[in-house]
C-alpha cells in the first residue's frame, strides 16, 4: 500500500484527529499506525453511508426528498443487520409517554415485589405449621 501523506485528508471526509483521540481512548490501544487510523476512518465514512442510504431508501426519505431521524431509527430496530445501533438511535417518544411509562413499570416492580413477600411469607408459615405438626 502505498504511504498517504498530506493528502490524506481529500481521500476521507472524517477528521483524523478525532478518530485518533476515540481510538486512543481505549485503554488496549498504545500507538495507532498512519494506515491503520485512514483506514478506520474511511470504513467508518463507508458504514454511515450505507446506514443513510438504506434508511433513505426504506424510509420516507424518498416522500419528503429528506433523511430524517425517524428513518435512521427505523432502520436500527428494523433491520437485522442495524439492530446493534437501536440503544444509539432510540426511536423519540414524548416525555410525557416517557414518564407514563416509568410510572408503569415502577408499579408493576412494586407489585412484582409484593408478590414475592407474600410468597416468603407463605413459605415461613408453612416451615411453622410442619414444625408445630411435629
Amino acid at each position: 500500500a502505498a504511504r498517504l501523506s498530506g493528502g490524506e485528508n481529500r481521500l476521507v471526509s472524517l477528521p483524523l484527529s478525532r478518530i485518533r483521540v476515540i481510538m486512543k481512548s481505549s485503554p488496549e490501544v498504545s500507538s495507532i499506525n498512519q494506515d491503520a487510523l485512514f483506514l478506520t476512518a474511511k470504513a467508518t465514512e463507508l458504514f454511515v453511508q450505507y446506514l443513510a442510504s438504506y434508511s433513505y431508501k426504506h424510509g420516507r426519505g424518498k416522500e419528503k426528498n429528506a433523511l430524517t431521524y425517524s428513518d435512521l431509527s427505523h432502520t436500527a430496530e428494523e433491520c437485522e443487520t442495524f439492530q446493534f445501533l437501536a440503544d444509539i438511535l432510540p426511536k423519540k417518544i414524548l416525555a410525557s409517554k416517557y414518564l407514563k411509562m416509568l410510572e408503569k413499570e415502577k408499579r408493576d416492580g412494586e407489585l412484582g415485589e409484593c408478590d414475592e413477600e407474600d410468597n416468603d411469607e407463605e413459605d415461613d408459615n408453612e416451615a411453622v405449621d410442619e414444625a408445630v405438626g411435629s
